[in-house]
């Protein structure tokens, strides 16, 4: 799927494992950068404690996510934690072909999924400073039992052995750096010649010095 268009925005895939601060990095970038769209995703999970329905996921049921299964509605979807999560792609290419930059949150498999499928996208990782670490921070979380807390652990462990799959690496040391990073990395993306080069502006300077 070729996506290299001056009008068209880009699509940032972040990924890492559950806890690392994800929500918080993306949410603050959000805030910052103009033009930018998170894209919400469809799950079969209960809904969390101030959760919103259509701002942080779409809550459906697992008959009406099979139907967008069936109706080839997802960009990606993938079963984690014996949850069902899918990207709506129309959600996506609207936006997109709006001129909007798209940030998907979505787990490193479904990550993966897009890098197989998607020409264009762009893949950053977020990374704890430690295993360690990670376990604190979902323990200090407090909404799971002992038990979810471990298979996440052992899923993170799977997970960051996939850092070299991707292109941007943030770990999440102290949260104002990393979203200051994020940010970086899409005014980098957005700089880009190759991203420029059809446009109006660049191709008059270019005409003007021939």
């Amino acid at each position: 799927m070729g996506l290299a268009s001056a009008n068209k925005g880009i699509l940032f895939v972040i990924s890492g494992p559950s806890g690392v601060g994800k929500t918080s990095i993306i949410r603050s970038v959000l805030e910052r950068v103009k033009n930018v769209v998170f894209s919400v995703s469809c799950t079969t999970r209960k809904q969390r404690p101030g959760e919103i329905n259509g701002v942080d996921y779409f809550f459906i049921s697992q008959e009406e996510f099979d139907e967008m299964i069936r109706g080839n509605k997802f960009l990606e979807w993938a079963k984690v934690h014996d949850n069902y999560y899918g990207t709506p792609s129309d959600f996506v290419f609207k936006h997109m072909d709006d001129g909007n930059d798209v940030i998907l949150d979505i787990d490193v498999q479904g990550a993966l999924n897009v890098k197989k499928n998607f020409d264009g996208a762009k893949f950053v990782f977020i990374a704890p400073p430690s295993y360690q670490t990670l376990g604190e921070r979902l323990k200090r979380r407090g909404t799971e039992t002992e038990e979810k807390i471990q298979r996440r652990l052992e899923t993170a462990r799977k997970e960051i052995k996939y850092i070299p799959e991707f292109e941007y690496l943030i770990i999440n040391e102290d949260l104002e750096s990393s979203i200051t990073n994020l940010v970086s990395i899409i005014y980098a993306e957005r700089l880009k010649f190759d991203k420029l080069k059809e446009t109006d502006k660049v191709r008059n300077l270019l005409k003007e010095v021939q």
